[in-house]
């Protein structure tokens, strides 16, 4: 299989998880036109499925060093299948949450809010359960990172002076819940795997590539849960059902595909990054995606439009404080 052999390239293969976890949710916004997000979602989850499969059997079926995909997955532990499909669960019910809150204040808030937060709570979780890098300087970049949240809140609290309170205060609280459940899912995933010899991993780990693919059958396996109820129940607007799914067009579908598919190369690539990178600095510089999202959404999809001096100056603050909080978490796990 394919294995990163330089912290240089672990950091790159970083910066397009960060990329690719940033954009997906381009993909729920052009749906969004004709489609609700909680149908969007089925073909989300179908993407990622199908990207696993790909990346097992093309570059985790590659090479010399390292158990191929399905040899891999035939020796697998009952407790490390069941802590990446767990981690799969826990990270499909966070992203629903965080696909709602898109939909009800935007990408520029749903991320930097619910993703931003599964940033801070993430590195301290991933860091303490495989400690790697410079601790001072590594928390040192989510402080800041933290700061960022905090102005881009108080952006947004001005922004939606205007705007329908209780909408604006749900897709906020729903940000939130997200971003707590968020910062569990990598860990469960995270441990599944031999972190410190993906070349001849211990028996009953996995490597990155059979992780995603069993991450991504929990999350197809809660789907069936998590969204029917949300059909059922949705956060706002009428009930949907699985017939207005399939009449759904070709096209229709394909963007929810496309946005998993996106999400799901983020996701292989991170996960490959942390034997070099480790789980927690490879899971902070992929969160840096918040900023890639707040980007698209201030800048391509206008989420802010009008805004005052006061919020433009806060939202500038936002994206220097999280670079440069970016910027030493890189340094930090080069220590």
């Amino acid at each position: 299989m394919f294995i990163v052999s330089s912290y240089t390239l672990a950091v790159a293969l970083c910066f397009v998880t960060m990329l690719c976890w940033g954009s997906w949710g381009n993909t729920q916004k052009l749906a969004a036109k004709t489609w609700r997000y909680e149908l969007f979602y089925w073909d989300y989850v179908i993407g990622v499925v199908l990207l696993s499969l790909i990346m097992g059997f093309t570059l985790g079926s590659t090479g010399e060093q390292g158990r191929s995909f399905i040899p891999d997955l035939m020796q697998v532990s009952a407790a490390n299948f069941g802590s990446a499909f767990l981690g799969g669960i826990i990270f499909n019910a966070s992203n629903i949450l965080l696909s709602a809150s898109i939909s009800l204040a935007g990408m520029a808030v749903a991320f930097p809010v619910g993703v931003g937060l599964a940033l801070v709570l993430g590195v301290f979780i991933n860091y303490f359960g495989a400690p790697y890098g410079d601790a001072v300087l590594l928390f040192s970049g989510v402080a800041l990172i933290v700061f960022a949240l905090i102005f881009n809140g108080v952006a947004y609290g001005k922004i939606t002076k205007n705007k329908d309170k209780n909408v604006a205060r749900k897709g906020l609280y729903i940000a939130i819940a997200a971003g707590i459940l968020m910062s569990f899912f990598y860990r469960f995933v995270a441990a599944a795997m031999d972190l410190n010899n993906f070349e001849s991993p211990t028996p009953g780990m996995v490597t990155p590539y059979t992780a995603v693919f069993i991450l991504a059958l929990g999350m197809l396996f809660s789907n069936f849960f998590f969204n029917t109820y949300l059909m059922k129940k949705p956060f706002v607007g009428e009930p949907v059902t699985y017939k207005a799914y399939f009449s759904g067009g070709f096209s229709t579908h394909m963007v929810g595909v496309l946005g998993g598919l996106i999400w799901g190369i983020g996701t292989s690539l991170s996960y490959i990054a942390t034997g070099e990178a480790g789980a927690a600095i490879s899971y902070a510089l992929g969160q840096g995606a918040t900023m890639v999202a707040a980007f698209w959404g201030v800048f391509i999809w206008k989420e802010f439009r009008g805004a005052t001096k006061t919020i433009n100056l806060l939202l500038f603050l936002m994206f220097l404080l999280f670079t440069s909080g970016l910027a030493l978490i890189i340094v930090a796990g080069n220590q």
